[in-house]
């Protein structure tokens, strides 16, 4: 199927969702649709809410408040995650010797962890940053850690009796290995990284996307909520298509769908 077609069909379950929603909100099939509506609003009002809060600039500081936490704990979180990755996967001692702390920290459930950042760091935006860095980086670390590991012992063996420096190990086997486990980890570290800028700000701030929804819902207005989660939901698609196109950029390299090996 074409790029055309399939844009047509996920427009098309976008659109069968949103009618199915309409039904069941506007007429009396689950009971009494202003009931309905208490709970779930209605998608005609949660587009006109979000319209609404769109045309107003003040949605666009909180915008970049939350943008700011996303990207520094992305970026950070990523360059963590990627440096270690390296480190540990060419390293089997340092490896093994870290392994349970490893496991350990990354089983720990980050929402506990946003109160002690919020002490740590305060209100502001670095608590934030600490708390997606902690969701982007053992995302990032274990599949480039699984990309570097997953080297055809071959493909060393070869390189290494053709004369190949440890440097151009790491550049022209190491790294592309790797690389391709890398942008499939960002893709899902993109969304985690925005997660962790909203939870801090919806347990903790002043402003911030979260902090509107959580304004929202303190006083039951659950149109604002999903306004602010369709807001969400086109932020993370924007950036996600960012990282695809920097993705393409970058795996030049990689072989075409049905081409020749």
């Amino acid at each position: 199927m074409n790029r055309l077609g399939l844009l047509a069909l996920q427009i098309l379950v976008g659109l069968i969702g949103l009618a199915i929603w309409h039904v069941l909100t506007v007429y009396p099939i689950l009971g009494a649709p202003k009931q309905i509506q208490f709970f779930f609003s209605t998608p005609v009002e949660v587009l006109k809410r979000t319209w609404m809060e769109m045309t107003n600039p003040e949605i666009w500081g909180h915008l970049w408040i939350t943008l700011q936490e996303t990207v520094l704990a992305f970026v950070f979180g990523a360059a963590g995650g990627i440096a270690f990755g390296f480190l540990f996967a060419r390293n089997a001692l340092l490896a093994a010797v870290f392994d349970p702390y490893i496991k350990a920290a990354n089983a720990l459930p980050r929402v506990v962890l946003a109160p002690i950042f919020a002490l740590w760091f305060g209100l502001g935006i670095w608590s934030k940053v600490a708390l997606g860095f902690t969701l982007v980086f053992f995302i990032v670390f274990f599949n480039v850690y699984q990309g570097v590991r997953e080297v055809s012992p071959v493909v060393l063996n070869n390189a290494r009796m053709l004369g190949m420096s440890e440097r151009g190990l790491l550049r022209h086997v190491y790294w592309p290995s790797a690389l391709t486990w890398m942008f499939s980890s960002l893709h899902t570290a993109v969304g985690f990284a925005l997660v962790g800028a909203v939870v801090g700000e919806y347990l903790g701030s002043s402003a911030g996307l979260g902090y509107k929804i959580h304004e929202a819902e303190s006083v039951f207005d659950v149109t604002g909520v999903f306004a602010g989660m369709l807001i969400l939901t086109v932020f993370v698609v924007v950036i996600d298509t960012v990282v695809t196109l920097i993705e393409n950029r970058l795996l030049v390299w990689r072989p075409q769908a049905g081409g020749q090996g």
